[in-house]
């Protein structure tokens, strides 16, 4: 396993910007979308060992492991193997170790409070998105922008910068496969490639993470 105390902290403002940035790179949206559709329902019984601001969404590990777990290593897990497309974009397509990966499936009518990722991992990973399932009401909030992901794009988040989601479909989860990679020249070519500029500012959102921040600093479950 990489020790990661050895690694360089990064700077992650210069690499993708404040928020969001779009690679030039896509998936087929129907496929992935087929796979996870095929996936063992029993799967999404739970959170996967991740809690906090995170406590409203159900997760399955692909690679490696929760950090309330505390375990070594980042193996792969099984559901890896039932999702060859989506394996395929991150043990091959993409030039850069691999660390840890999940997916994570936020219910209709719910959010992910606005937070950042703090801690040795975070500040030496880049943090990619990969849209399965979502809808036009759901929105990515970073830096105070909201961003609209659509199906087999590839995203990277500024998970240094505030950040957090909305679902606000009153049917539909979102679910969005989320990966971690050390960097290297291939990612770092890629991020030079990537679409910025594509957040909007949205009249109100501000306020509702606000109010979500504050909510959950009351309870102990605004941080990450």
């Amino acid at each position: 396993m990489v020790d990661l105390a050895t690694l360089p902290v990064l700077d992650k403002f210069s690499l993708i910007g404040a928020g969001c940035a779009r690679l030039p790179l896509r998936v087929d949206a129907e496929r992935i979308r087929a796979e996870v559709d095929a996936l063992p329902a029993h799967l999404w019984g739970n959170r996967g060992g991740r809690g906090g601001v995170h406590d409203r969404a159900a997760a399955v590990w692909l690679r490696g492991h929760a950090p309330a777990e505390r375990r070594d290593g980042i193996d792969e897990r099984e559901p890896f193997a039932w999702l060859p497309t989506l394996r395929e974009l991150v043990m091959s397509t993409i030039a850069a170790p691999p660390m840890r990966c999940l997916l994570a499936r936020l219910p209709a009518g719910c959010s992910v409070p606005a937070h950042t990722d703090n801690g040795p991992y975070f500040a030496r990973t880049l943090r990619l998105h990969v849209p399965v399932i979502t809808s036009p009401a759901v929105a990515m909030f970073a830096d105070g922008l909201v961003y609209h992901m659509q199906p087999g794009e590839v995203w990277a988040l500024n998970n240094s910068a505030i950040h957090g989601v909305l679902n606000d479909d009153p049917v539909q989860a979102r679910t969005h496969m989320i990966v971690d990679f050390l960097p290297s020249d291939g990612l770092r070519d890629l991020l030079r490639g990537a679409d910025r500029g594509l957040g909007l500012a949205v009249p109100g959102v501000d306020a509702r993470f606000e109010a979500m921040h504050r909510a959950g600093a009351a309870d102990g479950t605004g941080t990450a």
